[in-house]
């Protein structure tokens, strides 16, 4: 990146950042998942392609939800990124605020809402996701969806951890791979592919241990470009993001 960088491999912001008929039952692709694993990203950081494509590798495998956050605050650099979201730089910093440091940068990769490694580093997020399982309660509520006519039905078994007594479900509008052609830019020149692009994060309901359902209507969630959904319960807040608890990932087309 530029004089910004702490080293080849990521790009740090340490300025303010702004504050996811016919029935049919979907058991989701990423049954029983392991790890959810959240790339932040950028198409004007030079040091991400090789994070964006360790997010593709990582969506094939049916025991991970890999997700891609774009984040907005390179977008100085002469490229505006083009899927970035305030609300994943702001996810960013709560995360960075929750483990009580600064440490904010591109590519970053959060495993199961705890670990923080470099996100071209892929033996370290191999070693994360095994680390964080080893979390009392971390992904261990298992969660299905269900697709009933323009409705997508969410349900959350009960917790069986004592620590897992609370937190809140979210829905991800998801696609599943966006090729982009970089005009400007760090990467100008390049065509990117983002894989699993988180483009719209909606509330579900909050959670408080207990065996639950909601419904969310599709056109809730529904835009261009949009294939798949992605369910978490996640401890703590919003603001203050805690361990995941349990996700559930399914195509929708």
């Amino acid at each position: 990146m530029t004089a910004m960088m702490a080293n080849s491999s990521i790009s740090r912001w340490s300025g303010a950042l702004g504050v996811c008929a016919i029935v049919a039952i979907i058991r989701p692709a990423h049954a029983d998942p392991r790890a959810v694993v959240e790339l932040f990203t950028s198409q004007g950081c030079s040091s991400c392609p090789p994070a964006d494509k360790i997010i593709g590798e990582l969506a094939k495998d049916p025991s991970v939800i890999a997700l891609s956050m774009p984040i907005e605050y390179w977008d100085y650099l002469g490229w505006k990124d083009t899927l970035a979201d305030a609300r994943f730089s702001a996810r960013q910093k709560a995360y960075s605020q929750m483990r009580g440091d600064r440490d904010v940068y591109t590519p970053q990769v959060i495993v199961n809402g705890s670990a923080n490694v470099i996100g071209s580093d892929r033996a370290g997020i191999d070693s994360a996701i095994q680390s964080t399982q080893k979390t009392s309660g971390v992904m261990s509520v298992p969660v299905t969806m269900t697709l009933s006519g323009k409705q997508i039905n969410v349900s959350v078994a009960a917790s069986k951890a004592a620590t897992s007594a609370h937190g809140e479900i979210w829905i991800c509008s998801v696609s599943k791979a966006v090729p982009i052609s970089i005009g400007r830019g760090e990467n100008r020149g390049r065509e990117v592919t983002y894989y699993n692009v988180v483009r719209n994060v909606l509330k579900v309901g909050d959670w408080n241990g207990s065996s639950g359902s909601w419904n969310i209507p599709l056109e809730n969630i529904s835009r261009d470009g949009v294939d798949a959904a992605v369910v978490f319960i996640q401890d703590g807040n919003r603001d203050k993001p805690g361990p995941m608890l349990g996700a559930a990932y399914t195509a929708l087309r």
